[in-house]
């Protein structure tokens, strides 16, 4: 089967090239710090290099964001030597832009703009003039410095007629303007069109060949196909970087891992693209990852939700530790302190060792904040504990040792039968203390946009992670 060129919870992908290299940014949603953003020279491996908006200033998310708020759908551009960023925050002021010299940051503090609707996007005219589409889908011309509408919102092609017209991208393309979004929303129904025309104002002719690309309706293992844009590489091939998922289980079968972003060739036919497989077997073999905590700045790759307050977590109080303080915040746990990382195998082990001290600490794998699963020390004993919608429930535990142990989580699909993968939970080099089934950490149970992440938390008192691997089980079953 085909891989994902960013394995796990990278929806929504925007990119763009400059010289020999590539950039690319995904949705963040509720979480700190938001939008990822990647380089690549070849468009198949991936290196995280920052994320735009590292600074609360830049990513303003209320108490009360729930899971699925904060960043929809950014877009990035490089224009007048500059790289651009447009998207959405949805729980706090709607559409803005920020802007770098390099793509690592750092980012400007964001402009707003005026826009209606989501999943903005950028483009300039041969005369400088800078166009934002939004969904619905509708154009406007734009100051993108002073965040300042022109004219419009007019409308535009608003599709094939499927629901949920989004995720616009506007090329400029041998003297067409070519409009490409996503339809059918974000589930298995999911669908790219195009249409195009002489000005970004129309009047728009459709693909003949809509949609250009969908799964709907197949058996095919990669489902969900969708909200794509378009790069062109310095040998003049075209390809396309678009959203995925890939369900397990039996029916309605189940993701776990977040739409992730897959890679397709992409031909030019008499005007119009012709695309070609969706996740060809180039994609990359899964990794292992590995974090000591010994570096001075805690690695891109580690997120939180809604915002991370500095008193709540150190890589100096205790030297090649990262030490959580029960001062942050989350809407089922008050005081709870997490950072945790996308999980990225359908099959995977992941082992971080804790010291607890006195606090309340642990191993947890969540989807969002009323569904998780917890490997947690406490008073001396090694609780496993289920959170599953309005219940949470010990479902486990025994003593421990005082002092430094390992934890482990361990995600398995071979033996899941219905569900799309059972979750153990591992206490130093013991038995599985417990084994739950997956598909209460999964989309199409909790609902939502993201996928699962799997992190280190404190729910009292301060507590220190020595390190933190995540490595895959291979091979993954055939599918």
């Amino acid at each position: 089967m085909g891989r994902p060129v960013l394995p796990g919870f990278h929806p929504d992908p925007s990119v763009c090239r400059v010289g020999e290299d590539y950039y690319l940014v995904c949705s963040s949603f509720e979480y700190f710090p938001g939008v990822p953003v990647f380089h690549s020279r070849d468009l198949i491996n991936w290196r995280q290099i920052g994320n735009a908006l590292d600074r609360p200033s830049q990513l303003p998310l209320p108490d009360d964001t729930e899971a699925s708020g904060g960043i929809y759908a950014p877009t990035l551009r490089h224009h007048d030597g500059r790289f651009w960023i447009i998207t959405t925050n949805v729980s706090g002021g709607g559409n803005f832009i920020v802007t770098a010299e390099r793509p690592e940051g750092p980012w400007s503090e964001p402009v707003w703009i005026d826009l209606p609707g989501i999943d903005p996007d950028l483009a300039w005219g041969d005369d400088g003039t800078c166009w934002a589409a939004v969904s619905g889908t509708q154009i406007a011309r734009i100051d993108p410095v002073a965040g300042k509408v022109l004219d419009g919102p007019f409308p535009a092609w608003a599709g094939t007629g499927l629901q949920y017209p989004e995720a616009p991208h506007l090329y400029r393309v041998g003297g067409w303007w070519y409009l490409l979004i996503a339809e059918g929303g974000t589930e298995r129904g999911h669908t790219v069109a195009m249409a195009r025309a002489r000005t970004p104002l129309g009047p728009w002719e459709p693909a003949p060949a809509n949609p250009l690309v969908t799964h709907r309706s197949t058996d095919k293992p990669i489902q969900s196909t969708g909200h794509a844009d378009l790069v062109r590489d310095p040998e003049g091939t075209w390809w396309m970087v678009l959203l995925a998922t890939r369900p397990r289980g039996k029916t309605p079968a189940f993701h776990v891992l977040g739409r992730e972003t897959f890679l397709a060739r992409v031909q030019w036919v008499d005007g119009w693209p012709q695309m070609g497989e969706v996740g060809s077997p180039s994609g990359p073999p899964p990794a292992a990852e590995r974090d000591d905590f010994d570096s001075a700045a805690l690695a891109p790759q580690w997120v939180s939700p809604r915002r991370r307050p500095d008193d709540s977590w150190s890589l100096t109080d205790r030297p090649g530790w990262l030490t959580l303080h029960a001062t942050g915040d989350t809407l089922d746990r008050p005081g709870c302190t997490f950072l945790g990382r996308r999980q990225q195998h359908h099959d995977t082990r992941v082992t971080t060792r804790l010291d607890p001290g006195t606090a309340t600490a642990g191993l947890s794998v969540r989807l969002d904040e009323a569904h998780h699963y917890d490997l947690e020390l406490s008073d001396g004993r090694a609780r496993v504990v289920a959170r599953i919608g309005p219940l949470r429930q010990v479902v486990a535990e025994q003593p421990v040792p005082p002092g430094p142990i390992d934890l482990t989580v361990e995600t398995r699909t071979a033996d899941a039968l219905q569900a799309p993968d059972l979750i153990a939970f591992r206490v130093a080099d013991g038995p599985p203390l417990a084994e739950l089934d997956g598909r209460y950490l999964s989309t199409e149970v909790a609902t939502g946009f993201t996928g699962r992440v799997i992190g280190l938390y404190v729910t009292a008192g301060t507590a220190a992670f020595d390190w933190y691997t995540a490595e895959p089980l291979t091979p993954e079953p055939p599918r």
